[in-house]
């Protein structure tokens, strides 16, 4: 198996390149990085970025996750090829647009792109946010997927992710200790669902949450605390219909843990997504 050791940024591509760098700079709070060719950087953390918008598609989507070194590059590769998954190397120019030694690419049988990397880039500058959102690291994703019990085996059986716990068929995966840096829900197009950035408390939650309403952002979630992963969160919607989410006091499961920890089985609920009586206005967390 593949042995994933960080998720590392998100690329989107969208018709309206202005306004995605407003929204991601006042509203998210990220720090705006370079923009070349079409292309603009954010920053969430000390990394050298964590998203990327680019002129483009709208659903052309990728996620991008770290491997160790170069052993495990190979080892991917490796991996990769005796599953039959089609794949390919990145060429020099695209691997300085994605500020990374090398990365290799490939799709999920739903149908989403990812990338697997070695040596991104890290920032020698400070992280300086453009708004005080509280934000700490970029953290995990939603992706879409047409089969979750079926795209389920790829990630645990191929790229060596372990289940949390599932909610309906939708499992939440985790590659560390994290609860879930990924999670698969039903849809009928592949795709990014939600992109998530952890904030340092609850304050900083419902700060946004009044933030946001009045700038008149649509809130499509919360305030509410998840039964899963026992964080407080936060979505609301983004360009080109992109939903964000800000989380805090994600639950870790530490290596202690592992020895015992069973995956627990959610119905698929408004309860399953929040314990405090929030209802999602999210299609892919409704039945």
């Amino acid at each position: 198996m593949i042995d994933l050791w960080d998720i590392r940024y998100v690329r989107l591509g969208t018709h309206d390149l202005d306004a995605a760098i407003k929204y991601s700079t006042q509203i998210v709070g990220l720090e705006l990085g370079q923009k070349e060719n079409g292309v603009q950087y954010f920053r969430s953390d000390n990394r050298d970025h964590t998203l990327v918008y680019f002129e483009g598609d709208p659903h052309d989507h990728t996620v991008g996750f770290e491997l160790r070194d170069e052993d495990a590059f190979e080892h991917a590769a490796n991996t990769l090829d005796q599953a039959k998954v089609n794949f390919r190397v990145g060429t020099p120019d695209e691997c300085e647009q994605r500020r990374v030694k090398s990365f290799l690419c490939f799709q999920d049988p739903t149908g989403n792109t990812i990338d697997l990397v070695i040596q991104p880039h890290h920032s020698g500058k400070r992280h300086f946010p453009s708004l005080d959102a509280g934000i700490t690291e970029f953290s995990h994703i939603g992706l879409r997927s047409n089969a979750p019990a079926r795209d389920e085996k790829f990630w645990t059986q191929i790229l060596g992710a372990k289940v949390s716990d599932r909610i309906g068929d939708s499992p939440l995966l985790r590659i560390d200790e994290v609860h879930h840096k990924v999670a698969l829900f039903p849809s009928k197009t592949p795709g990014v669902q939600h992109i998530n950035h952890q904030v340092e408390s609850i304050d900083d939650i419902m700060r946004a949450y009044y933030r946001l309403k009045e700038a008149g952002v649509r809130i499509v979630f919360g305030p509410g605390r998840h039964p899963t992963s026992g964080a407080c969160f936060l979505y609301f919607e983004g360009p080109d219909g992109m939903v964000y989410e800000y989380s805090t006091g994600v639950r870790l499961i530490t290596e202690e843990d592992e020895k015992t920890y069973q995956p627990r089985q959610f119905p698929m609920t408004p309860t399953s997504f929040c314990m405090w009586g929030s209802r999602p206005d999210i299609p892919e967390f409704k039945t």
